[in-house]
């Protein structure tokens, strides 16, 4: 028989373990621009120079892994917002590039506040990792201003509902 002094400490417990979200969705901005975002764990941040378009630019870069999956969101202020198109088509080429993308669908993206141009696009796409494991991904290109936007996500298998939520609170303010 199970002792009745121990059903508070067992209920207690369980109710911790429920309390314990795979997802604690989080309202963020990300800094320095108007872009306010969700991503569902405490993100963590940094900075790099990469190139982008023959520029090199100081990335951004807000992200953080929950259930199995890392979101991201990265910025780069390219000075101009001229270039923004080519900017986006070539950064959306380098990770296809990158994850050696098989197949890969396409739709346009246009967050509240976004500059519209032809290639601010989301793309889904499967692939390979660098360890050549498969890698599913979902990512958004877009600008404003003079900065240019990457939202991802990166999963061995996409959650739609996660997906969804992650990108449809994208939008500048």
């Amino acid at each position: 028989m199970f002792p009745l002094r121990l059903c508070p400490a067992m209920f207690l417990l369980a109710s911790l373990a429920a309390c314990s979200p795979t997802y604690n969705w989080r309202d963020v901005r990300v800094t320095p621009t108007s872009l306010q975002a969700q991503l569902p764990c405490k993100p963590d941040q940094g900075q790099r120079q990469v190139s982008i378009a023959g520029r090199q630019v100081d990335m951004h870069v807000l992200g953080c892994d929950a259930g199995r999956a890392t979101f991201a969101i990265m910025f780069a202020d390219i000075g101009e917002p001229a270039p923004a198109g080519a900017m986006l088509a070539q950064w959306k080429a380098a990770t296809l590039a990158n994850m050696r993308a098989a197949s890969t669908q396409e739709r346009m993206f246009l967050p509240p506040g976004a500059l519209g141009v032809a290639e601010s696009v989301q793309v889904a796409a499967s692939g390979r990792r660098t360890d050549g494991s498969a890698v599913m991904s979902r990512a958004a290109y877009f600008t404003q201003g003079t900065g240019v936007f990457q939202a991802a996500i990166y999963a061995d298998q996409l959650v739609p509902e996660q997906a969804d939520t992650f990108f449809s609170a994208l939008r500048f303010e």
